[in-house]
């Protein structure tokens, strides 16, 4: 994994896309948060880090992805890349009073996952995907400080 500083305070990190690359993203970023003295966005801005990256590791497992992460005046930007053509998918919500016993939910094909978009979307003041040539796109949120 290579990480670089584009200037002071950014975070631009190309690696391959892995399982593990979550937590040493998740690990630079914190560090970058607490320098900035940032601590009160802290849990938020890696549950998005996480979900992002988490994203883009299943849509193109093996392949490079890049992460970026930058201070934006009242908030802090994050972003993260893949080779895939496909738009994430923003799932419906589930609401308390829908949620009834399944009996088929603990079998084979029963999807536990897919929620990451929800997350984000619940934890960032701004999110979206900008498609990008010849192949992918960079999937972003913007966290206020």
């Amino acid at each position: 994994m290579g990480a670089k500083v584009a200037h002071v305070g950014e975070l631009d990190i190309s690696c391959s896309a892995a399982r593990a690359v979550s937590r040493r993203v998740r690990g630079l970023v914190e560090r970058r948060l607490l320098e900035w003295g940032l601590s009160k966005i802290l849990d938020d801005v890696l549950l998005i880090v996480g979900e992002l990256v988490a994203n883009a590791v299943e849509s193109t497992p093996g392949e490079e992805i890049r992460v970026r992460f930058r201070r934006d005046g009242a908030c802090v930007v994050v972003a993260v890349w893949d080779s895939s053509g496909h738009l994430p998918v923003l799932r419906p919500v589930v609401e308390v009073d829908d949620v009834r016993p399944d009996p088929c939910a603990l079998e084979p094909g029963h999807e536990e996952g897919g929620r990451g978009l929800q997350i984000v979307r619940a934890l960032a003041s701004g999110y979206g995907v900008t498609m990008t040539r010849p192949v992918g796109k960079w999937v972003w949120a913007e966290i206020s400080c």
